[in-house]
Order: structure tokens, then sequence, then C-alpha cells
């Protein structure tokens, strides 16, 4: 990250204009993970609502990985559209399906870390207590996002920066 990113952020804040934060094309990495912040946050609450929902409605208790698995991919695609739209405009790929597969194998590996990071959990603070999963749903989705946010902009969408080297 660019000290100028810092300063631009500073003059926005300074000049109070907003605005810049959410509208326009930008590579600086604080704007951007400022709007990934909304743009993650739309994701998990698409990925737990449908699991939620398709947990307690549709596959009740014994298909849980089944509801998992489907609200992670909603997520996944909500995350992966409003991310090329709003965020990330400048992809190192000319494919979009190929720039989706990559989009979503960075979020397996997101997956494969909240995964690991419950078991972890589970197994640290015993499974006696259903604290252990929250508190392992918190920090794996912090880690997930600190992930998947840096491993999409640096390998998926920071052409410009790339050129420059």
């Amino acid at each position: 990250m660019a000290s100028s990113d810092m300063q631009e952020v500073r003059e926005i804040l300074r000049t109070r204009k907003f605005g810049k934060l959410f509208s326009g094309d930008t590579e600086n990495t604080l704007i951007q993970f400022f709007r990934y912040l909304f743009v993650g946050g739309l994701a998990t609450v698409v990925d737990w609502g449908l699991s939620y929902i398709l947990f307690r409605y549709a596959f009740h208790e014994n298909y849980a990985v089944a509801a998992n698995s489907i609200s992670f991919v909603a997520g996944l695609v909500v995350n992966y559209v409003i991310s090329t739209f709003w965020i990330f405009k400048n992809s190192k790929v000319e494919s979009r399906l190929v720039e989706f597969i990559a989009f979503a194998a960075i979020g397996l590996v997101g997956l494969a870390m909240t995964v690991g990071i419950t078991k972890l959990f589970e197994i640290w603070l015993s499974s006696r207590t259903s604290a252990y999963q929250i508190l392992a749903k918190i920090v794996s989705t912090g880690a997930a996002f600190f992930w998947n946010f840096f491993a999409r902009k640096y390998l998926l969408f920071n052409k410009k920066e790339d050129a420059a080297e």
C-alpha cells in the first residue's frame, strides 16, 4: 500500500467528500478495502441468512452441509458480482469465467481457513459449550475476510501496479 493511498484518504476526510469513498473507479487499497467491508458484509448476510433459512425450513439438521454449501455459493456469487463492478475494475484475467473460477478458488481457501479455525477452537475450547462456535465464527470470518480481500486484489485485480513494477 502506497503512502499516496493514505494521503488520498486523509484528503477525502479533511474535505468531507465522503462520496469518493463510495463512487468512482479507484486503485487506492484503503478505499477498496473500505468498499470490500460492505461487499463482504452483504455476502456474509446472504451466506448466513440463506444457510439459516435452508437449515431451518428446507434441509433441517440432516443436511447442514448441503444448506451451508448452497449458502456459501450464493454469498460467493454476490461477492464476485459486486466486487467486479464496484471495487476491482482492472482484472489480470481476460476471461470472466476463468476470473470467476480463480475468485472462487480464493474463496475456497477462505472457506478452508474458516473450517480449520473452527475445528481448532472446538479442540481448544471443548465442544461442551456452544460459545466456541460463535467465537470461532467471528475469528474465522475475520481471517477469511482479510485473506479474500488481499488475495483477490493482488492475485486477480491489481493490473496497474504490476505494470509499474
